[in-house]
């Protein structure tokens, strides 16, 4: 058996958890206070994912702005992190740009799209 000690991120709590392995089959987690607790801890030595955070070049915005954040529409697999950064290092896009559009249709092969995260005119 294999123990693993984690802080939820789910939400502020931030609950210390423990969870119990043997091989890669989780047998329990403990220490969370709610069910999104106990999920998270089984995906996180499972299989671990983030939603990536970032920002691209902006062209053209009537406020002059230079960039516009954006983050992918869902979490992707921790290990693809760096080649969505990557990905993202020479992408630039034209305002105006609102909230929820398609930055990038497929983040470096994860099927998940970039969006905007802000209005930009």
């Amino acid at each position: 058996m294999e123990v693993r000690n984690l802080i939820c991120i789910n939400c502020p709590m931030g609950c210390p958890l423990t969870v119990t392995l043997d091989g890669d089959e989780v047998v329990s987690v403990t220490g969370n206070t709610c069910p999104r607790g106990a999920e998270y801890g089984r995906k996180e030595v499972t299989n671990p994912t983030r939603i990536v955070t970032s920002s691209v070049v902006l062209r053209n915005a009537q406020n002059g702005a230079k960039t516009v954040s954006v983050k992918t529409a869902s979490d992707i697999p921790k290990g693809k992190i760096f080649d969505v950064v990557k990905a993202l290092k020479d992408v630039a896009v034209d305002a105006p740009v609102h909230i929820g559009d398609v930055i990038v249709e497929n983040a470096a092969g994860t099927g998940v799209p970039v969006i905007a995260t802000r209005e930009v005119l």
